[in-house]
């Protein structure tokens, strides 16, 4: 795109000169209408703020009067905008004013009733010159590769509303598909977590650094960013300390997609958090002027990714995915503001069929997890993953931390009902650390399917390969042998992370009510566990169960029980279904009995969706296929495996009491309405084979337990009516006392 320079230079205090200039020849000058810049600023005031009503139409004529104002001050009698407006295929405006001027919203400049921002041959995009300097210094070549984007999204717990950022990346990685790209993802929320995923990849790795999350103005006026402390609380960061966590390892383009990153306080007197990011170094920073809706920043991160993936020039994908925004007649096209230094806003990367051209590192997890008779993919896809923040967090801490550290293990466990997303967060967890190979099995693991280990890791050489080949087949030694031999040798630079999905199928037997390693697999995981130990190898295993078991001897593991999806991640799941989704064709009623039906369980949330797509069925048609879809899940889950009914009655009749309450508790109110001498071992036991949900809440790190409604038809018949208000009872006083009477004590005793 063509470049023009806006400068709007203050000689006195009573005058003020406008400059346009191209680079080719004098400047054009003319003196500026200090009262019209008054108009327009006291306008802008008044119409462009958060809460005015024109902020809220697509087609407001108060917004497009005031773009009117603004070309008329650039224009005037002398038809300025006519060389700008007259060079397809458009023109870069950088503007140079000082404060309040800066702050003017050009992105509503508009002539003959047309918006120039979005429409004709030659769009306009404004750009924010901050300063004279320029990050890049070297001519500015494009990467022969794919798009590059380090994405960190924020969610600290009680900030609402929760932003589906989960959506944001799906929709990203789906724009960018073709053309490919490597999207790597920050998931603690956390400016450390920031600062050492920048330091461990590089200077010049990343193209983009997109930020997500809540922003506001603070107490004291400045911009902040409300990102997320060690524990996923709030911690309300300024740009000077996302500055500090970059430690100058700048990309081409920072995205702080947040309300308000692009709005300078005080009317345009201190600067925006996009601008002071400029001024700490980043070459080109956008962000959005005003509240902006959780829709219009996703379609257009995705509209603008696919356009760089795609080889595009950084000002012609801005200008294309504000044009996609306002085609979709959102009323937040005009809000995305863009600061940039001197800068070249040049293509990041070459197109899709430059010669040469590498292919991306990163892949999606999802087919790793085939199914050995379908071939399909068992887990939710990249983009169709959601919720799981706190518990993924906490399982890449523990994953990340070296074995020499606090809260190190060789395994992970996630344990859980069936259903509840267990294999679909182990192929999270393995995207979320793409530095590992991968290496998955599912169902029985006997010793031959063990030595496949080494056909399923792409070893650097073809001599690694062998060794390693070797080292497995060569039974004259023991296995722990021969697996401390593989990670010192072939495998010392091949961090690997070994997925044994749906253990309990062949490798656990059940023993006194609980269950215990198989033989054939007694021999694997402890060898596998001690080898990974012995050697400090940076490799680990994640294990997927429905029942927990004893941990081998002289090893340490780590189990991550899951729980019922929270009422906000189901809203986000089933925004994401075909038929279930709010908005669909389906009857409203249906889907209300659909969700109820499912009870947060994610697997049964997909089988029904797949149901009320039948349109062959009637209202009675669809309630009685939604109640065998989920009496196949619970027979296929709970009653195949005789689960509940081989359990103590008393432990049984636990359950059905627990699950009065439609909430996580805490161990103290299970206690309170289960009043038995043995309730420790009943919610241990019930634990242990996923009938009582154990979670960790976030608030203190302590258990707390759930029974899932999916459970009710089972449990329900258990009590009497009489016993069933006392249980209500029960835990209604229990928890008023660990909430509201006794707090801390409660906290203290936990």
């Amino acid at each position: 795109m063509n470049v023009f320079e806006l400068e709007v230079f203050e000689q006195t205090s009573d005058y003020s000169e406008l400059r346009l200039s191209s680079g080719e020849g004098k400047p054009k000058t003319r003196a500026l209408d200090k009262a019209a810049i008054e108009e327009l600023i006291g306008v802008v005031e008044h119409v462009y703020t958060p809460h005015a009503i024109a902020q809220k139409l697509f087609e407001s004529s108060q917004l497009r009067e005031l773009g009117a104002k603004l070309a008329e001050l650039l224009d005037s009698d002398e038809r300025w905008l006519e060389d700008v407006l007259g060079s397809p295929p458009g023109s870069t405006l950088r503007i140079t004013a000082a404060e309040r001027l800066r702050h003017l919203p050009w992105e509503l400049l508009a002539r003959d009733g047309a918006y120039l921002t979005v429409s004709g041959t030659a769009p306009l995009l404004p750009v924010r010159a901050i300063g004279t300097n320029t990050a890049l210094k070297e001519p500015v070549a494009p990467g022969n590769r794919p798009l590059r984007v380090l994405f960190m999204a924020t969610s600290p717990e009680g900030v609402t509303p929760v932003l589906n950022y989960e959506r944001e990346e799906g929709e990203i990685l789906a724009a960018t598909s073709r053309a490919g790209s490597e999207l790597v993802v920050e998931e603690s929320g956390t400016l450390d977590g920031l600062r050492f995923l920048s330091l461990d990849h590089g200077e010049g790795y990343f193209d983009v650094l997109h930020l997500s999350g809540h922003a506001t103005i603070g107490t004291d006026g400045q911009p902040v960013f409300v990102a997320e402390d060690e524990l996923g609380r709030r911690s309300d960061v300024t740009a000077d300390q996302i500055a500090q966590a970059m430690a100058g390892y700048w990309p081409r383009l920072v995205f702080v997609s947040g309300c308000l990153t692009g709005n300078a306080p005080d009317g345009g007197t201190l600067p925006s958090m996009s601008e002071s990011l400029v001024r700490a170094g980043a070459p080109a920073v956008l962000g959005w002027a005003l509240p902006v809706s959780d829709l219009a920043a996703t379609e257009f991160a995705a509209q603008l990714y696919q356009g760089l993936a795609d080889g595009q020039r950084l000002d012609r994908a801005i200008v294309e995915a504000r044009r996609h925004l306002f085609a979709q007649k959102s009323c937040d096209w005009h809000l995305l503001r863009v600061y940039a230094d001197r800068s070249p806003l040049a293509p990041m990367v070459t197109p899709l069929r430059t010669i040469g051209r590498a292919l991306p590192r990163i892949r999606s997890a999802d087919q790793d997890f085939l199914d050995p008779q379908t071939r399909l993919s068992r887990v939710a896809s990249r983009a169709a993953f959601v919720g799981r923040r706190r518990v993924i967090q906490r399982c890449l801490r523990t994953l990340k931390q070296p074995l020499d550290g606090a809260g190190a293990a060789e395994a992970l466990v996630l344990q859980g009902m069936g259903g509840l997303g267990k294999s679909s967060l182990s192929s999270r967890l393995l995207e979320r650390m793409p530095t590992h190979q991968r290496v998955v099995w599912y169902g029985r693991v006997d010793p031959t399917k063990f030595r496949e280990l080494t056909d399923k890791i792409d070893f650097p050489t073809m001599e690694q390969q062998i060794e390693a080949t070797k080292l497995l087949d060569n039974e004259q030694a023991p296995l722990a042998v021969r697996l401390r031999f593989l990670f010192k040798g072939p495998l010392a630079q091949t961090p690997c992370l070994f997925v044994f999905d749906d253990f309990e199928e062949g490798n656990l037997e059940e023993r006194n009510g609980g269950h215990i390693l198989s033989a054939e697999m007694a021999d694997i995981l402890p060898a596998l566990l001690k080898a990974i130990r012995g050697t400090g190898s940076p490799s680990r295993v994640i294990i997927t169960s429905r029942y927990r078991f004893p941990e081998p001897a002289g090893t340490t593991v780590v189990v991550e029980a899951l729980e019922t999806l929270s009422q906000v991640e189901q809203d986000k799941k089933i925004s994401n279904l075909a038929n279930l989704r709010p908005g669909s064709a389906l009857d409203p009623g249906i889907r209300e009995r659909a969700v109820e039906a499912a009870a947060g369980n994610p697997r049964l949330l997909d089988w029904l969706d797949l149901i009320v797509a039948d349109t062959s069925l009637d209202i009675d048609g669809f309630i009685t296929a939604i109640q065998a879809e989920a009496d196949r899940f619970r027979r296929e889950t709970i009653l195949a495996k005789k689960l509940l009914s081989s359990q103590p009655e008393d432990l049984q009749r636990m359950l059905a009491k627990v699950n009065v309450v439609e909430l996580p508790v805490p161990a103290e109110t299970v206690r309170a309405v289960h009043d038995h001498p043995d309730a420790g071992k009943h919610i241990r036991r019930a634990a242990d084979l996923g009938l009582l949900e154990e979670g960790t809440d976030p608030e203190n790190g302590q258990p707390r337990y759930f029974v899932s409604n999916v459970l009710r038809p089972l449990i329900r018949p258990l009590l009497t009516d009489e016993e069933h208000v006392a249980a209500c009872a029960a835990a209604a006083r229990s928890l008023y006392k660990i909430w509201v009477t006794d707090p801390a004590e409660s906290d203290a005793s936990a």
